[in-house]
């Protein structure tokens, strides 16, 4: 189970957590990469460009030292004047790298030099290729103009652009020429100077000469169209990526508030809960912390008195009641129906008690609930202290917080001063008791560990005895023997006392039958049977069948019913008492005036017994005129009803004579007798001229609790 729980936490931290920082970092990186890629085109295609022109450059250059070069030699003087007349700048060096000729100013920088490749010479012809001499270009010595450097060189060699130094050429041309049709065909151009070097050949020195790279008005226009191109491409993801990143965002949003909206108060709902409660009790705080649950527990009457609608409505302005009287360091959230869970903050518990229960007063105002209460369960989460500094609270689980203040919520009473409960280690003791009745429940019927114990009944007036009644005593092994009231009502709820009420009353018939067959002095003995057996309609044959399997006859039998027994379905209960009659069996009301006893009840159920609570002889009206009037009426009703009266809890001898006077025709009481084991009461109804024997049965003894159930 708690793995259960950690991975359900985790999936709603998982679903909390905003991924749009993903689709934000996804979006910045295409965006980098498409801006890059369009970099590298937008360069590749300027280079391409320029290495274009200047190879038409060093083609005219060699074109012009060839001719220089096919001179007489002797006549060097014209072959400078010839190269004069073909190039603006130059110089020329011999072997030894002295200048030995120049024609304008020498802006060479000799230290940029780089070895550049370009390729693919046009208007080869086949047959010198065939025959290997090929003009291919396999590079040529280039060096940057001192200057305007806008063409440099990369660390490999290859020809890198100085954009830097090449936008302000290009942006002053398109000044100029204002971008219009004429212009395309103008002579406005860029022109990018740099120097290149020729060898001479046979170690007869080289030439180096100022080329100019021209780049045309409708080069500069053919580049920015495709860099608008590019970049609209770019613009347009940057477009769809942001649009999608924004959509995902709302998207998450709308899922996660829709995860933790309550549908029918559109508030926070237990999944909100879980999330921000445990990391709220979690952080470090110098304050406590109290998890409750609130309940309106009769949401579900109020429904069917009203409606659906009408319900949901009150549950609705509860919420709001709750999140409008809560600080933001505190929580508030709809488990189910009626029930909220809070978490508030709790350092004084007298002045949270207080909060809390004009929180509950509050509530029980809204409109449409005046004069309905609440109740609720604490559990408190104090802070966390080390070495005098507080601490987080490592190691909560809100979800088993909140189970603990609803099993503090269960013990609290509706309407009363005790309408809140908190949580304690006594609440564990009771659950794990619960637990362990429950399971041993089964074992310890087929063990026979459950006992029975009869409590005689006497003639006030003549001191005979009359009869008994059955209860019931758990002998466990491991627990010893352990009175009814820890047990019983533990039966009750889990449905388990239909059976302790077959295995009573076949133990008292089996009982009854084998003290008839040791000649002993039978009486009537009342068995007592739930009111959860009044759902089966063949109870009197089920009881019958009981008794006449144990052989025991039908009028040593009493049938005892409660009295709330007779709030269920009344003319269910008719017929089974109808019935049990006709079988033979006596029929009593037990606890006669412990609830609100119905005086219908007595006009319609053809009853022969009835018994008078305990309760009219204990407390501050015992023994008063006012508790005798009631008494006496009480008994004057039954002998008018033709039943008999059996006074249950009867410990003093004024109470007898008060009864005997009365009429009233059996106590049943510590004056007389406590609950007996079977052998000991064996002993009340052995013939008197064997009173002095025991029984041959075998002899037990208990310890038996003064609780005269």
């Amino acid at each position: 189970m708690a793995s259960k729980r950690i991975k359900k936490r985790k999936k709603i931290f998982k679903l909390k957590k905003n991924r749009s920082w993903l689709a934000i970092l996804l979006f910045m990186l295409i965006t980098a990469v498409v801006s890059a890629v369009a970099f590298a085109a937008l360069t590749t295609l300027a280079v391409y460009t320029t290495e274009s022109k200047l190879k038409d450059e060093y083609e005219y250059g060699r074109l012009a030292l060839d001719l220089v070069d096919d001179l007489d030699a002797s006549s060097e003087s014209k072959k400078y004047s010839v190269l004069e007349s073909k190039l603006d700048t130059f110089y020329v060096v011999d072997k030894n790298g002295k200048i030995i000729h120049q024609k304008g100013e020498n802006t060479c920088a000799e230290d940029s030099v780089s070895y550049v490749a370009i390729v693919d010479t046009p208007d080869e012809d086949e047959d010198e290729k065939k025959a290997g001499n090929s003009s291919e270009l396999t590079g040529l010595m280039m060096y940057q103009d001192t200057e305007d450097s806008a063409i440099g060189f990369n660390d490999d060699g290859t020809l890198a652009l100085s954009y830097k130094k090449l936008m302000p050429k290009i942006k002053d041309v398109l000044s100029e020429t204002g971008i219009n049709t004429d212009a395309l065909y103008s002579d406005n151009v860029v022109e990018l100077p740099v120097w290149i070097k020729l060898d001479r050949g046979d170690n007869n020195g080289a030439v180096f000469y100022r080329a100019v790279v021209s780049v045309s008005i409708s080069d500069i226009i053919v580049i920015m169209v495709i860099v608008a191109v590019i970049g609209l491409m770019i613009f347009i993801i940057f477009i769809i990526m942001l649009v999608n990143a924004i959509r995902n965002f709302v998207n998450h949003r709308r899922v996660v508030k829709l995860f933790f909206t309550d549908l029918a108060t559109k508030g926070h709902n237990w999944m909100y809960f879980l999330y921000k409660g445990e990391n709220l009790l979690r952080k470090k705080a110098r304050f406590g912390y109290a998890v409750v649950d609130l309940n309106f527990t009769s949401y579900r009457r109020f429904c069917t008195c009203h409606s659906l609608e009408e319900g949901e409505r009150v549950v609705k302005d509860i919420q709001r009641l709750l999140q409008k009287n809560i600080t933001r360091k505190e929580l508030c959230a709809h488990v189910t129906e009626g029930s909220f869970a809070l978490v508030m903050l709790c350092s004084d518990t007298a002045a949270f008690t207080d909060r809390l229960k004009n929180l509950m007063r509050m509530a029980s105002a809204t409109d449409g609930l005046q004069g309905v209460n609440f109740r609720s369960g604490v559990e408190l989460v104090p802070a966390v202290e080390d070495a005098g500094f507080f601490t987080k609270r490592n190691g909560i689980d809100i979800e088993k917080e909140f189970n603990l203040a609803s099993t503090a919520e269960a013990t609290a009473e509706e309407g009363t001063d005790r309408c809140i409960a908190f949580f304690d280690e006594k609440l564990v003791e009771e659950q794990n008791w619960i637990d362990t009745v429950a399971g041993m429940q089964q074992l310890a019927v087929r063990n026979e560990e459950f006992v029975v114990y009869y409590q005689p009944k006497y003639d006030p007036r003549t001191n005979e005895l009359r009869g008994a009644e059955a209860l019931i005593r758990w002998n466990s092994p491991t627990y010893g023997l352990i009175m009814p009231g820890r047990f019983i009502p533990l039966f009750e709820k889990n449905g388990f006392i239909t059976t302790i009420d077959h295995y009573m009353l076949t133990h008292v018939a089996r009982d009854q039958r084998r003290w008839l067959d040791n000649g002993l002095h039978c009486v009537p003995v009342s068995v007592n049977i739930s009111r959860a057996h009044f759902i089966e309609p063949d109870l009197a044959e089920q009881i019958r069948d009981t008794v006449d399997h144990e052989g025991a006859p039908h009028e040593l039998i009493e049938i005892e019913l409660t009295e709330s027994a007779f709030f269920d379905d009344k003319q269910s209960i008719v017929n089974i008492i109808k019935n049990l009659k006709s079988y033979g069996f006596t029929v009593s009301m037990d606890d006669f005036g412990s609830g609100y006893s119905s005086l219908n009840s007595l006009k319609d159920m053809p009853l022969d017994v009835l018994k008078l609570d305990a309760e009219f002889f204990r407390g501050e009206t015992a023994g008063t005129e006012r508790g005798e009037i009631v008494i006496a009426e009480a008994i004057r009703l039954a002998k008018s009803l033709d039943m008999h009266t059996v006074a249950e809890g009867v410990e003093i001898k004024e109470q007898v004579d008060f009864l005997a006077e009365q009429g009233c025709d059996m106590i049943q009481g510590y004056y007389f007798s406590k609950p007996l084991p079977r052998v000991e009461y064996e002993k009340r109804i052995m013939p008197e001229d064997s009173a002095e024997q025991a029984p041959a049965e075998e002899q037990v003894s208990f310890t038996v609790d003064t609780d005269s159930q």
